[in-house]
């Protein structure tokens, strides 16, 4: 039970979390935040881990505290989104007969896989851009991108631009943020803001195709 709520605090508001890791660790902290980038896009049975909340929270650590090198961390993090897309993708184009041989993988029906192949299909590759801002999206794009029949060299060139992008964007978000008194007050209903805004796409989405049928 103690598990369980240590994950729904990190969910719901990283930042003392990771402050204290910082605090504990040292430099230890980068391997932290590499490695639950990494995981995030890399493991499509693992979309639940708080991307752009995370994001937000190394920036403002970088700003108010001065223990994160933002000049370092950004790079490393984009490195770690790249190497997750990457796995993601490979593995869906491995599996992809498989894949596409059954109604139901994990959380995964086929049906959204033919979806977001006919979303892929009309929008292209920014469709992958689109997709790195979208928590749980950002990681089953990438594998259904590899499963279905999107090219290499098209995804890896969206996926760079999105890799940059978002972490990038969110990071300096906290960053420039970080030093703002009503947001060092009122720091968790930010990022739940920010988690709220992120997740408004898919919800949007839902509620229009219920109504729609």
């Amino acid at each position: 039970m103690e598990i369980i709520n240590f994950i729904l605090e990190f969910l719901k508001n990283p930042t003392p979390i990771l402050s204290d890791f910082i605090s504990e660790y040292g430099a230890l902290t980068y391997a932290l935040l590499f490695l639950i980038i990494f995981v995030e896009t890399g493991f499509v049975v693992m979309p639940l881990l708080p991307g752009d909340s995370l994001l937000f929270a190394v920036g403002f650590l970088a700003s108010s505290t001065g223990k994160i090198e933002i000049s370092f961390v950004i790079p490393l993090l984009i490195g770690a989104a790249l190497l997750g897309d990457n796995l993601n993708y490979f593995v869906g184009k491995y599996f992809s007969e498989y894949v596409k041989s059954k109604d139901k993988i994990l959380f995964l029906k086929r049906e959204h896989i033919t979806k977001t192949e006919e979303f892929y299909a009309k929008h292209g590759g920014q469709t992958v851009i689109m997709a790195r801002f979208v928590p749980i999206v950002r990681t089953v794009a990438p594998f259904v991108a590899g499963a279905g029949s999107m090219k290499y060299s098209t995804y890896i060139t969206f996926c760079i631009l999105g890799a940059v992008l978002w972490v990038t964007a969110i990071t300096l978000l906290g960053y420039f943020l970080g030093t703002n008194e009503w947001v060092k007050h009122n720091l968790e209903k930010v990022v739940l803001g920010i988690v709220a805004f992120s997740v408004f796409p898919m919800v949007f989405a839902f509620v229009k195709a219920k109504f729609a049928k």
